[in-house]
């Protein structure tokens, strides 16, 4: 049974840096794509940014695109969200999720995350 487990959410200040991790265990296949979303208070989820397991695909969506990159280590199964330059309009839950290939809609997952907060204070 694959597992997606998010870590490293917490409170910044607009304009500061801060990374997540997802580390993913029982993912069988190398193929699978992992990405992460977000989901502020009261609006859908929605896509942030995904990669391929070899790294030579990499998405993003434009509210994030120049400020936000993300990152695998294959040897650690850990895919990472790094985040700079935050705005207090980043402050969601943000989740991990897999599937075997690219799409940017929440309902196409296979698996997810339980999430982590991401609070950003103007």
């Amino acid at each position: 049974q694959a597992q997606l487990v998010e870590s490293g959410g917490g409170l910044v200040q607009a304009g500061g840096p801060l990374r997540l991790s997802c580390a993913a265990s029982g993912l069988t296949s190398s193929t699978y794509v992992v990405g992460w979303f977000r989901q502020a208070p009261g609006k859908e989820r929605e896509f942030v940014a995904h990669i391929s397991w070899s790294g030579s695909i990499i998405e993003y969506s434009d509210s994030v695109k120049g400020r936000f990159t993300i990152s695998r280590d294959n040897a650690k199964s850990t895919v990472y969200l790094q985040m700079n330059s935050l705005k207090p309009e980043d402050t969601a839950v943000y989740y991990c999720a897999a599937r075997r290939d690219f799409s940017r809609s929440p309902d196409r997952m296979d698996y997810w995350g339980k999430g982590t907060l991401v609070t950003v204070s103007s």
